[in-house]
C-alpha cells in the first residue's frame, strides 16, 4: 500500500507518522481515516505492515510514533524485551511518559491533519490499538469523543484500574461504537475487568462488544511470542466489521 512519512506538530514538538493509503485507483480517492496505535513496541516494520493490511480494507492508516517525545529512541525487540532487565526498564519507561493528557493532546492533532487529508474521507474517525495502543484507544474515544466515531482495542491493558484515570471511568462521554478484544488468562485484562467495563459502557448507552479470543496476549501482532494467526485473521475481521458500520462512507 503507498505509504507517506509525514510530522505533525503537536503542542509537545513533532511527530512522525505514517500514512497508508489503498492501492490501485483508489490511492488518491478519500477513505474513511483510521489511527492504529502501536503496542508497547512503539512503531517498527510489524506495524507499519498491520496498518498497509488495514488501508488495503478501504482506509486512510494514520500510524504515529507514540514515542515521539523520546526523541530518536531505538528499537525494541519484542522477543526479548520483557526477559531483558535493562530493556524493561526502557520500555516502562517510556510507557509510563504517554500520559492521557498527552494522548488526547496528540489526538486533537492527528484528527485535524487527517481532516485536512484529500484522502481522508469525513470528519469523524476510526481509531484501533493493540495492548497500550488498545487503552490509548478507548482513552481517545472518552477524551475527544467529537471526533472518533468508532474504537476498537486487542488484547489492550489497563482498561479497567483503579486510577482516577481509567479508560472505563470515561464511558459517559464516548460517542463511539466500542470493540474489546481480550486475550485469554491475561491479568492486565481480566473478567472482572470486562464485567465492570462492560457495565459502565451499558450504563452510559454506547453500543459496544467485548469478545474474548482463544489466543495469548499480543495475538494479533505477529512479532510477537503470542502471535496466533487464526486469532489474527479473526482480529481483522471483527475489526473491518466495526469500522465499516460506523464510519463514513
Amino acid at each position: 500500500m503507498p505509504n507517506i512519512i509525514d510530522t505533525i506538530t503537536t503542542p509537545d514538538g513533532t511527530c512522525t507518522v505514517h500514512l497508508f493509503t489503498p492501492g490501485g485507483p483508489d490511492t488518491q480517492a478519500p477513505h474513511p481515516g483510521v489511527i492504529m496505535y502501536p503496542d508497547a513496541g512503539g512503531v517498527r516494520d510489524t506495524f507499519e505492515q498491520m496498518a498497509a493490511q488495514l488501508a488495503g480494507y478501504g482506509y486512510t492508516v494514520l500510524l504515529p510514533d507514540v514515542y515521539y517525545r523520546s526523541g530518536d529512541w531505538a528499537p525494541f525487540d519484542m522477543a526479548t524485551v520483557f526477559g531483558d532487565q535493562k530493556e524493561r526498564r526502557r520500555l516502562f519507561g517510556m510507557i509510563g511518559s504517554v500520559t492521557p493528557d498527552k494522548i488526547a493532546s496528540d489526538a486533537a492533532a492527528f484528527f485535524d491533519y487527517l481532516a485536512a487529508r484529500p484522502e481522508v474521507l469525513g470528519d469523524r474517525f476510526g481509531v484501533c490499538g493493540y495492548c497500550m495502543g488498545g487503552r490509548m484507544s478507548l482513552v481517545v474515544a472518552g477524551r475527544v469523543p467529537d471526533r472518533v466515531a468508532a474504537a476498537a482495542s486487542f488484547h489492550g491493558g489497563g482498561l479497567v484500574t483503579d486510577t482516577a484515570d481509567s479508560p472505563h471511568l470515561l464511558a459517559d462521554k464516548m460517542a463511539a461504537t466500542v470493540y474489546v478484544g481480550g486475550a485469554k488468562d491475561d491479568a492486565s485484562f481480566t473478567r472482572d475487568h470486562a464485567e465492570q467495563l462492560d457495565k459502565a459502557l451499558t450504563a452510559a448507552g454506547v453500543r459496544h462488544t467485548i469478545e474474548w479470543y482463544p489466543a495469548g496476549h499480543g495475538f494479533a501482532v505477529p512479532d510477537n511470542v503470542p502471535y496466533d494467526p487464526a486469532a489474527a485473521e479473526r482480529h481483522w475481521q471483527a475489526m473491518t466489521e466495526v469500522f465499516g458500520s460506523a464510519l463514513p462512507r
